[in-house]
């Protein structure tokens, strides 16, 4: 439990004066359930206990969002999040590829710092991960944390897919200009559990850059769309975040069992070259990667392949 402070009150008006607060941008509560009691920790230091579930408004089982950034991490729930949303409309959303209207918040309410931080990470609840900068959160390509209201339910994201017929809720990154942002497909993060102000990403995991023999300059750029556009599912030589793919240099790099035609072709539509009803890997179009940068992230793939790291990986 997070109390930033030691005060508590039981009285109603201190409530009502809080959630007051809490509605016209003066705080931002966590409630915590303890039986009978919640407890509300606000990021500007205000603790309050209420003994009645509905003075707060939450629910005991609705969903959560983890927020962590200056070493406090607060557990919002979807009810306290929806007192500071407005309605949005994305003409081009990327997980329904069609123009949605959601309730959000502005990430700048969540992050008020965003563009201070090198790299905050997007946690969902499949294992996707994505590290954005800052800079871009706080930038022209306006990010919104939507949130998916129990009364209003979103469409499944793919009902023909067994593994994508749940909506994008209830929490999901959008952005109102991704154009202006240069803002990718992968950085749409849906169904997020957690944001967390990290190190970026690289820093974390130094294995993620080729060996300095084989790091050549196309290599490096290649490194960036990686970084940007694949290790939000893939690790690579067993560093980095993500859960949902494989590793794509162990045991072997796809450079190593791909044709750089076909390998070209499943970066592009991975259908071209094989498909399964449950496939989760996206196409790369241009405008996401473009031809240079497609060509680039290969070179990175070959340099990774001369720097496996094999101590741990038994090959048949």
């Amino acid at each position: 439990m997070h109390r930033l402070c030691g005060y508590a009150s039981t009285e109603k008006g201190f409530i009502r004066a809080w959630l007051q607060r809490l509605a016209s941008g003066m705080a931002l509560a966590s409630t915590l359930l303890l039986g009978q009691t919640v407890v509300a920790a606000g990021i500007d230091g205000v603790s309050v206990t209420a003994s009645l579930l509905e003075q707060t408004g939450a629910s005991i089982d609705e969903p959560r969002l983890e927020v962590t950034a200056g070493g406090k991490t607060l557990s919002l729930s979807r009810s306290e999040l929806l007192l500071r949303s407005q309605v949005i409309t994305v003409q081009k959303d990327s997980a329904y590829q069609r123009t949605m209207q959601y309730r959000a918040v502005p990430i700048s309410v969540l992050l008020p710092s965003a563009a201070d931080h090198a790299s905050v990470q997007f946690v969902a609840s499949d294992g996707f991960v994505a590290n954005i900068a800052g800079q871009d959160l706080a930038g022209v390509g306006q990010a919104y944390l939507a949130i998916e209201e129990l009364a209003h339910p979103w469409p499944p994201i793919d009902a023909n897919n067994p593994h994508k017929t749940a909506s994008a809720g209830p929490f999901y990154l959008v952005w109102l200009d991704p154009v202006a942002g240069k803002i990718s497909n992968e950085q749409w993060p849906y169904q997020v559990a957690k944001i967390r102000v990290e190190q970026p990403l690289l820093q974390r995991y130094p294995r993620l850059a080729p060996a300095q023999i084989n790091a050549s300059a196309p290599a490096m750029r290649g490194l960036q769309v990686f970084l940007k556009n694949c290790a939000v599912c893939h690790k690579m030589n067993g560093a980095g975040d993500a859960e949902i793919g494989p590793d794509l240099n162990l045991p072997y790099n796809p450079t190593q069992y791909f044709q750089t035609e076909f390998l070209r072709k499943l970066i592009r539509q991975p259908s071209a070259v094989r498909t399964w009803k449950t496939s989760l890997m996206p196409g790369f179009d241009v405008k996401t990667i473009s031809n240079a940068e497609l060509d680039d992230l290969l070179s990175y793939l070959k340099a990774m392949a001369k720097s496996q790291k094999h101590e741990s990986v038994k090959r048949q």
